[in-house]
């Protein structure tokens, strides 16, 4: 499979980047989305679960480029994002939200400074942790507005890498620990016999079983929502990093086939793979990209060559249809790509530019650019 030109296209993202920068004039609201027909970003707060990416962005567009001026803007929209753990936030998503920002932050900069609000935050998520249901609570709300007494979203996988890092970086062992009981709870609730996967597992309180599989973003609760097939790649690889334990990575092969196997034609998926309305319903740019960069470390793991292979060149397959002219948003508006869906029975950001789907395009072609070192800086 041909690569990307990686160069170019993380050429791209870095300009549009800076153009973002330099229209954001204070560093009190995040890039979000851009719905069809919009040129600029519509920006949510700092306790919006996607404040993490636009900070996310710019440490990567600072690492592609080496430019001071993404650097103090990185530094500048990264430190607000600690009000998050100033207040009583009683959420799943610290993960995305500081990981993504002072966790690349800490990457590049060795700043001390967010290593402290990392494992802070890590503290803070494992309270989320219930040891009788073996996984940490996603929507509290839900518990009323569902009756659900305890649930657990496929999304949340992305959230252990926190844990995992803070365990090795002044935290404790105990964050280590729940992060394993997730991975391994989620494997046997959240992943289908056939490794497609729910988006919400439910639980009892009272003896910790699985009462059910809903897949409340996606189409219905037998269908296969797109993204969290996406993060249920990234999230067993990313596991498999951290425990080395065999199950997680057999896990993470086996669901990359499972979205290889069903993607449409040109290779970038729709919303959910099982939508009656399919060729006509929306497209999801940002289940490509998280698959995309998933996959690309995945294939660093496998043994077998030809394993190696079919994950790379299916990674480098969707980010060459997602550097085109189609998915591109080149000057019609303010980011990377367009044709994500975020929540379409909720009727929200359907065919709309997303933040998180620029983050992990980036971050996929960097990896792809560590990968084969395609060109030097």
């Amino acid at each position: 499979m041909q690569a990307p030109d990686t160069k170019k296209m993380l050429d791209y993202c870095v300009v549009k980047t800076v153009d973002t920068m330099n229209n954001l004039a204070d560093a009190d609201s995040f890039p979000r989305n851009i719905y069809p027909g919009q040129t600029n970003w519509n920006k949510v707060d700092v306790f919006d679960w996607t404040c993490g990416f636009w900070p996310g962005i710019l440490w990567y567009a600072y690492e592609a480029s080496g430019d001071s001026s993404i650097l103090v803007n990185a530094k500048k929209f990264t430190q607000p994002l600690q009000n998050v753990i100033s207040v009583p936030v009683e959420s799943h998503d610290l993960g995305f939200m500081l990981n993504c920002s002072f966790g690349n932050g800490y990457r590049l900069t060795q700043d001390t400074s967010y290593r402290e609000i990392l494992v802070i935050a890590a503290d803070s998520l494992a309270t989320l942790f219930n040891p009788k249901v073996g996984t940490i609570l996603s929507w509290p709300a839900m518990r009323e507005k569902m009756n659900w007494p305890h649930n657990t979203i496929i999304d949340n996988l992305i959230n252990l890498e926190l844990l995992f890092w803070a365990s090795r970086n002044g935290g404790s062992q105990n964050l280590y620990d729940i992060a394993v009981k997730h991975a391994e709870t989620c494997m046997h609730t959240l992943i289908r016999p056939d490794y497609t996967t729910f988006h919400v597992a439910v639980f009892d309180t009272v003896d910790g079983h699985f009462i059910k599989g809903v897949t409340h973003q996606g189409y219905s609760d037998s269908s296969t929502w797109a993204r969290g097939q996406a993060w249920a790649i990234y999230g067993y690889t990313m596991c498999y990093r951290e425990t080395n334990k065999p199950e997680f990575l057999e896990t993470a092969q086996k669901l990359a086939d499972m979205f290889i196997n069903r993607l449409p034609e040109d290779g970038i998926p729709y919303w959910d793979f099982d939508d009656p309305a399919i060729p006509n319903a929306p497209k999801d740019a940002s289940a490509a990209a998280v698959a995309a960069s998933g996959m690309l470390e995945l294939s660093g793991f496998v043994k077998d060559e030809a394993s190696k292979a079919k994950y790379k060149n299916a990674a480098m397959a969707i980010l060459k249809k997602l550097s085109t002219p189609e998915y591109l948003s080149s000057d019609k508006n303010q980011a990377f790509l367009m044709h994500s869906t975020g929540h379409k029975p909720n009727d929200t950001e359907i065919d709309a530019s997303i933040i998180y789907a620029d983050y992990y395009y980036l971050e996929a072609l960097l990896r792809l650019k560590k990968i084969d070192g395609f060109y030097k800086k």
